[in-house]
């Protein structure tokens, strides 16, 4: 379930990363017939509480408002890899876990999971410059600091920034189908799933889309799943070398060609599971995978379940 949602604020809120969650959960869209959520900004400190760079946001709801959510998100701050955080904070996320709620930190959002002592024994990810420092400071926290987010449900921790909105659809997704998160996707104008992990971040930012050849590939290999793809077919319709092409492709996406088609077809199987009755092998066949043994271990590698058990789970949730 997925209907109450709170953001905690704690002094120096960092506006962009809660911006993240209030873009996901905090926008009524029930006009476009996806869900709306009860959602609450939560001061866990003072009623005004200040953001950075330098303005205040007010809030009536304190810690107790935690008690009926359903999702608790907590954006980052400044020094959160170094404060100390209030005590009430800790126990209501610690109860709230422990009644059945899920939590989701977004950048160093995640110091204040491990604080609160559930991290302990899970892995978890957060913003690739203080991974270290989370791990040394948190020593039984499992840290990736190679991932955008990491799901142990009920806990999810996202690493720098935008992963939040990768967290947060993921998450989306998870509970109420990819009908849900790509719509939500498309109103941000970002993609619903991005391949790939922090490393690609680290040295040099990823571009955003500057090669016509490339995003017009992307667009056609979209909607010619079923098809076979190689790289060769693809370079030819973007008129560049195989090599080039793939040089340009990972500097665009983050990722490889193979894994980006792979993800695709996944997300493909998704929708068609959700909307469809089609047999497994119908659905094989129109994303683009030999039969439906294939099928069925990329979805279990992906995504952890099987596409019967995804289709049981989401099939009419919508309706």
């Amino acid at each position: 379930m997925l209907k109450n949602v709170a953001a905690v604020l704690l002094d120096n809120v960092h506006p962009f990363e809660l911006g993240v969650v209030c873009e996901v959960f905090g926008i009524d869209r029930r006009e476009e017939g996806l869900p709306a959520y009860d959602f609450a900004l939560v001061a866990a400190e003072s009623a005004s509480v200040r953001a950075v760079p330098g303005f205040t946001i007010s809030t009536p709801y304190g810690l107790d408002r935690l008690a009926d959510a359903d999702l608790i998100a907590i954006p980052v701050g400044d020094d959160f890899h170094t404060r100390d955080f209030p005590p009430e904070l800790l126990e209501a996320l610690r109860q709230a876990v422990a009644r059945g709620a899920r939590v989701l930190s977004v950048c160093v959002g995640a110091f204040v999971l491990a604080a609160a002592g559930l991290l302990d024994g899970r892995r978890c990810t957060t913003h690739w410059r203080y991974a270290d420092a989370l791990a040394a400071r948190y020593p039984e926290a499992e840290v990736e600091p190679g991932v955008l987010y990491v799901d142990e449900d009920p806990v999810f921790t996202s690493a720098g920034t935008s992963a939040g909105i990768d967290a947060a659809l993921h998450l989306v997704r998870k509970l109420q189908g990819s009908d849900v998160a790509n719509a939500i996707a498309r109103r941000m104008v970002v993609p619903p799933h991005r391949d790939g992990g922090q490393a690609q971040y680290i040295e040099r930012p990823v571009a955003e889309y500057r090669e016509d050849g490339v995003r017009s590939v992307l667009t056609w290999a979209e909607q010619h799943l079923d098809q076979e793809i190689s790289v060769e077919r693809l370079s030819a319709l973007a008129c560049m070398s195989p090599r080039t092409f793939a040089r340009r492709f990972r500097m665009e996406t983050g990722t490889t060609p193979y894994r980006w088609l792979l993800a695709q077809r996944v997300l493909s199987a998704q929708r068609l599971l959700e909307k469809t009755d089609e047999t497994m092998e119908a659905v094989a066949a129109r994303t683009g995978f030999p039969n439906a043994a294939a099928l069925r271990h990329q979805f279990v590698r992906s995504l952890g379940t099987t596409p019967n058990a995804y289709r049981r789970a989401f099939r009419g949730s919508l309706t």
